[in-house]
């Protein structure tokens, strides 16, 4: 770790000696917001997103949801202006707003609606969430304005998905076959309905957008800046130079580099909440982690304080489970302490070479650790970087890893916690509770800790809040110190 942090700081004075020459590049942007992310965002298609700041772009930038949470994580209306449950608790019957147009003038209607749910429920498409639609019985356009649902049984909620999933325009995609969805042009050429309109997009460069003046006064107006610019940008070192010399405006912070970012009076470090766990996921499918007394092994062998206190600096809590303690419906398990003798024991110098799959480049601190905490009771652990969407690919859909160290993302509505079983191949019981208890007991997944969220930002974009939802909640009311030119 010593020459992750010496180099750090080697490239943060080159950084930080750059900054006076480009100070007064954020106030010449005007209206304009940068906001850098690790990778290229792929698809506005919220029938194909995971990860959760593409979810966000579309669901509070290009797109609308039917609900949205607020602020204390309640459900409120959205594109659904109220809804109505039936007695038996089975039939969601949303009416729907009246105003919302697509960027090419279509209004958007119910049968939009019926058709987005109907593609995510049809399991060809590869929606993320399919099984959170497991009990909706049929979906159906009463007319143009009013969607009705029914489910199996009663939902014990307002269900998670519909403030989460992004209503597509089915004029432009019902023609499109669910299996050929990620080939769709619209994927990366949208016509949205939010209250920020597509104008371009770079591959792993940048997506642009612009605020839509037409966007209803009843959902908030037109957005207050200009344009909202998604760089990419996967080196942490490159982040922080580009937000110090002023050519980004919000970048993630790394835990090193939190007490630099603050001692600069134009930036500010916004912490938030995450439910975005991360663990060490094991495939319960292939051999050694079929075997519940390896799994354990390696749950006994991990250092977790170590890295936390190493790696984030305290930017973070050990994890007993995928849900943090502070969301409702938590169930807590007994920790698993740091025992490096007791997994030797289990292993009985018998423990497979393998390698664990990541998302990035660069040092991979995290893993180091993990690597070399595994080598001290007999692991031998390679460790191999993909990009974004290719370790997607091996992890989600083709199950092609034996373990990999990623963050799983969450939802209030914690639907999250039953895709861990399809991800590990540990069939898990609905019940998210029971779910929780059977994680606990079986490690399918090593859980390493609850990472809080670390954005540096420039003072000049005003009314921003990030928090559980993520950063994005409060994108359309922005604003920035200094007008369009």
């Amino acid at each position: 770790m010593r020459g992750v942090i010496s180099t750090g700081r080697w490239l943060l004075a080159l950084t930080l000696l750059t900054a006076a020459c480009g100070g007064d590049r954020a106030a010449r942007r005007g209206s304009t917001v940068l906001f850098a992310y690790g990778a290229d965002l792929e698809t506005m298609n919220s029938l194909l997103t995971r990860s959760p700041l593409p979810r966000q772009v579309e669901r509070y930038a290009l797109l609308t949801t039917l609900a949205r949470y607020d602020s204390t994580l309640q459900p409120r209306p959205y594109l659904a202006r109220s809804w109505t449950w039936s007695p038996d608790h089975r039939t969601l019957t949303l009416a729907l707003r009246t105003d919302v147009r697509w960027d090419d003038g279509v209004p958007t209607r119910a049968q939009d609606a019926v058709w987005t749910l109907d593609a995510a429920r049809d399991s060809v498409t590869g929606y993320p969430r399919y099984a959170d639609l497991a009990g909706l019985r049929s979906v159906t356009a009463l007319d143009d304005s009013t969607v009705v649902m029914e489910w199996s049984r009663a939902p014990a909620a307002f269900p998670d998905v519909l403030t989460d999933l992004a209503i597509l325009p089915a004029h432009l995609l019902s023609a499109v076959p669910h299996g050929e969805m990620r080939s769709a042009p619209w994927n990366t050429h949208p016509i949205g309905n939010g209250p920020f309109r597509f104008v371009s997009f770079e591959h792993n460069r940048r997506w642009t957008f612009e605020a839509n003046p037409d966007f209803p006064a009843a959902l908030g107006g037109p957005p207050k800046i200009s344009r909202f610019i998604v760089v990419t940008v996967d080196e942490p070192t490159a982040k922080l130079a580009a937000l110090v010399g002023g050519e980004l405006d919000f970048a993630g912070v790394t835990a090193i580099h939190v007490p630099f970012v603050r001692r600069d009076p134009r930036l500010a470090v916004l912490e938030y909440p995450l439910i975005f766990p991360y663990g060490l996921v094991l495939n319960v499918r292939r051999p050694p982690f079929d075997d519940p007394k390896v799994r354990l092994a390696l749950a006994l062998a991990i250092d977790r304080r170590a890295i936390i206190d190493g790696v984030l600096f305290g930017f973070a809590r050990v994890a007993d489970g995928p849900v943090p303690p502070e969301l409702p419906g938590y169930v807590p398990v007994p920790a698993v302490p740091y025992a490096p003798d007791s997994a030797r024991r289990l292993l009985a110098g018998h423990c497979p070479a393998f390698d664990i799959l990541t998302v990035g480049s660069g040092e991979a601190a995290v893993e180091q650790l993990i690597q070399a905490d595994l080598a001290a009771v007999g692991c031998h652990v390679g460790i191999r970087q993909y990009e974004l969407a290719t370790f997607n690919g091996m992890v989600y859909r083709r199950h092609d890893f034996s373990a990999a160290v990623m963050s799983i993302p969450g939802d209030p509505g914690l639907s999250y916690v039953h895709t861990i079983g399809d991800l590990t191949g540990l069939p898990l019981p609905e019940d998210p509770a029971e779910a929780q208890r059977m994680l606990g007991a079986d490690h399918p997944v090593i859980w390493l800790y609850h990472a809080r969220g670390v954005n540096g930002m420039n003072r000049r974009v005003r009314g921003v809040r990030m928090d559980a939802r993520g950063e994005l909640p409060t994108l359309a009311s922005w604003t920035t110190a200094s007008p369009a030119p």
